[in-house]
């Protein structure tokens, strides 16, 4: 059975927001406010995270093609991985960037940000 079979479609939780805060609609955050109209969750507020959003167990946090991600610092940490797709980490350098793609094409791997 495919992941796309298994994943449903949820929707986008919404930060409550107004014309003060333009900069804050993309993270959920709880409404707490003693009038908020989101919190007392009124028709068209949008909905609000909860557990029964939750992907299944046998497909969460895979990579939307299937496979596990591993998160990679350095070329020494590519020894002994096979059928997972490789994130190098933000912090890594240009140089040691491109060592870790060139052993990763070596070894049959494929990276997600070269």
């Amino acid at each position: 059975m495919s992941i796309v079979a298994l994943k449903r479609r949820k929707p986008r939780f919404r930060r409550q927001h107004g014309p003060w805060s333009k900069r804050l609609r993309d993270t959920w955050r709880r409404p707490r406010g003693e009038n908020s109209k989101q919190r007392k969750k009124w028709w068209g507020k949008g909905e609000h995270p909860g557990s029964g959003w939750r992907q299944p167990r046998a497909i969460r946090g895979l990579h939307p093609s299937g496979l596990p991600e591993v998160l990679v610092y350095n070329p020494s940490e590519l020894d002994g991985l096979s059928g997972v797709l490789i994130r190098i980490g933000r912090t890594v350098g240009k140089r040691k960037r491109a060592q870790i793609v060139e052993k990763a094409k070596q070894l049959g791997l494929k990276v997600i940000n070269p």
